[in-house]
């Protein structure tokens, strides 16, 4: 079997490509090179993939795919253009969509497939479902083998999953947790949320790769796992060693002290989510995600501590978090 990524080496991906070369597959990945060496066995192809005419001209002379997968693809530019390159080319296009394109605010925490489209507070959301329309379009006009993939907050070495931190990433947050200072929790922490160990991901994507059955389908993949963001936090916390100090405050005063969390909150993760993941078990009846979180963090902390280049404080973040506490507090 062979495959086509177009990225392959993220936070999701790193894990699929990795499954993929242990279960024997011919796979090339278009990136940037930079991970290269992190998958070992796979093709690297360099390619420009905001040239139409370059990109298609080097993947064409790849020859024929069973599969390809775009992570890369955010607008709805990126799947027109892969349309066009890959039709005739797989027999499966795989879109990694979002399962922050669910409806927002939810009529029903229990989220199927089947849940309405929808979200006012997010464009990266809103972009994500036009992508899905496009696709869903080519499908059913021309045959296009599309099946689409919805993550939701999926974690993998290194990474850890917070309600939001600095766009330097979450060593700010848990250097406070070191230092006793208190953290930020949005709402009153007690909302129900999902995350999903990138080795669980893989597991079920690659299950679905080459699947018939998968065709003009969409599907999510996540853990059954539902934890209170407190209990993230606190497992977080003690991944670390030590016992995190929270306070809540409100998505919407969080919000009006800074705009670019309406997305990432209302948008996402302030809602109590559940997800049904019968149809993918249905389509891929082996799958079953076995990371726990709390074992699972562990893993990823220890990663992260081992790595000084993920270990970004930025003094500019702590700051507004302590003002905002400040702010609250008065």
């Amino acid at each position: 079997m062979r495959a086509l990524i177009i990225g392959g080496t993220g936070t999701i991906s790193m894990s699929i490509s990795k499954l993929l070369i242990a279960k024997g597959w011919e796979l090339y990945l278009v990136n940037r090179g930079i991970r290269a060496s992190s998958v070992e066995g796979a093709h690297m192809v360099s390619a420009d993939l905001n040239d139409e005419t370059a990109f298609c001209e080097t993947v064409s002379k790849l020859g024929d795919f069973d599969v390809v997968a775009d992570f890369f693809a955010f607008h709805t530019d990126a799947v027109e253009r892969d349309i066009r390159c890959f039709n005739g080319k797989t027999k499966q296009y795989i879109f990694i969509s979002s399962a922050s394109a669910y409806q927002k605010p939810l009529s029903s925490p229990y989220i199927t497939e089947s849940t309405p489209l929808h979200n006012p507070y997010w464009q990266y959301s809103r972009d994500k479902i036009a992508c899905e329309r496009v696709l869903m379009d080519a499908y059913t006009e021309t045959g296009f083998p599309i099946t689409i993939v919805r993550p939701s907050h999926t974690y993998a070495d290194g990474a850890i999953p917070l309600s939001f931190h600095s766009d330097k990433g979450p060593w700010t947050e848990l250097k406070r947790m070191m230092n006793n200072k208190e953290v930020i929790v949005h709402g009153d922490g007690t909302s129900l949320w999902t995350v999903t160990h990138s080795t669980d991901f893989a597991k079920g994507f690659v299950g679905l790769m080459g699947n018939i059955h998968a065709i003009g389908e969409a599907v999510h993949i996540t853990s059954d796992e539902s934890l209170t963001w407190d209990q993230i936090y606190t497992s977080v916390g003690n991944a670390l060693g030590v016992t995190p100090k929270l306070i809540h405050i409100s998505s919407e005063m969080l919000i009006a002290r800074e705009p670019s969390l309406l997305g990432p909150l209302l948008g996402d993760k302030s809602n109590t989510v559940i997800f049904d993941n019968s149809k993918l078990k249905r389509l891929v009846p082996d799958f079953c995600a076995t990371t726990r979180f709390d074992q699972g963090i562990r893993q990823s902390m220890d990663c992260l501590l081992a790595n000084p280049a993920l270990q970004v404080f930025d003094p500019e973040w702590d700051a507004w978090i302590d003002e905002t506490i400040r702010s609250v507090r008065a």
